[in-house]
């Protein structure tokens, strides 16, 4: 296994770029998926921010596809030894807007191999960096971060680590309980094939979760909103979310968050994701313009 991931490592710097359209459709359904009231996405006009997920979607065949319904590669990201994956992070640069009906130039980047032992066994969290360009030059960087683990023992169950508890001088709150249709939506709207978000059986007759896992990026997406609806007057120019715990179907997500900076918020904001016991499952900053 070392030897395989050492031959792997070789591959850090592959590049691959691709392009895609910024269509209107994509952003209407995710828009209907969250139930927003976002701007009707009319040609030219600015998607909102870290909205960019539903477009550049992975067009792997079936025989590309792993059992856990994932690709086995995906662009930079070669062929991991490891079965079981999961999101662990993601940082944002928005530079200026993706605007409906430009074509976008996608460049991704394998950042990072990096093997680890975890308290379920061996892992490699793997780090790419894309680069999203419009009419008018780079749109946005995405970093993302992503663990991939050893496949599960007999018996060995899915056990989110300890939870710290969020900050109690939060001012903002909201409370999100995503049903099997807005997983099975946003898995569809981002062509993400993922088992654990739709098959249920196989989350936690596999993977050893309780029960359907909330897409790490629909949790991004959640909080991006959530940051941008406590701060209407200003444009979020970076967003870096970590991820620390899982979140479930069916199970209440509170959303709180605070301005940094004091009242005025001129250091931007941290906002967290918990989980119903009250731990965090997801930590966040955003900054503005």
């Amino acid at each position: 296994m070392a030897d395989d991931l050492a031959e792997l490592m070789k591959r850090v710097g592959d590049t691959v770029t691709d392009e895609d359209v910024a269509t209107a459709a994509p952003i209407r359904l995710l828009n209907a998926t969250f139930d927003r009231n976002e701007a009707e996405p009319n040609p030219g006009a600015a998607a909102p921010e870290g909205w960019h997920l539903v477009y550049f979607s992975a067009d792997t065949r079936p025989e590309g596809l792993g059992p856990d319904g994932a690709a086995r590669g995906l662009g930079v990201i070669p062929a991991m030894p490891f079965p079981r994956r999961m999101f662990a992070g993601i940082r944002l640069r928005f530079h200026q807007p993706i605007r409906i009906g430009e074509t976008l130039t996608r460049e991704t980047e394998l950042l990072s191999i990096t093997p680890k032992d975890g308290s379920t066994g061996r892992m490699a969290i793997v780090t790419v960096i894309s680069r999203i360009s419009g009419a008018n030059g780079l749109a946005l960087e995405e970093e993302r971060d992503t663990v991939f683990r050893e496949e599960a023992k007999p018996g060995q169950g899915n056990a989110a680590p300890r939870q710290a508890q969020a900050p109690e001088d939060t001012v903002w709150r909201e409370i999100i309980t995503p049903n099997e249709v807005a997983l099975f939506r946003f898995s569809a709207l981002t062509f993400n094939p993922h088992r654990i978000h739709y098959d249920a059986p196989y989350a936690t007759g596999v993977e050893g979760y309780p029960g359907l896992v909330v897409h790490g990026p629909f949790s991004q997406t959640c909080l991006v909103n959530f940051a941008r609806d406590n701060n209407p007057d200003k444009r979020i120019t970076s967003f870096s979310m970590r991820a620390r715990a899982p979140l479930f179907v069916n199970e209440p997500i509170e959303l709180v968050g605070r301005p940094n900076g004091g009242k005025t918020g001129d250091d931007g904001c941290s906002v967290w994701a918990l989980t119903p016991q009250g731990g965090i499952a997801m930590s966040a900053t955003a900054t503005f313009a």
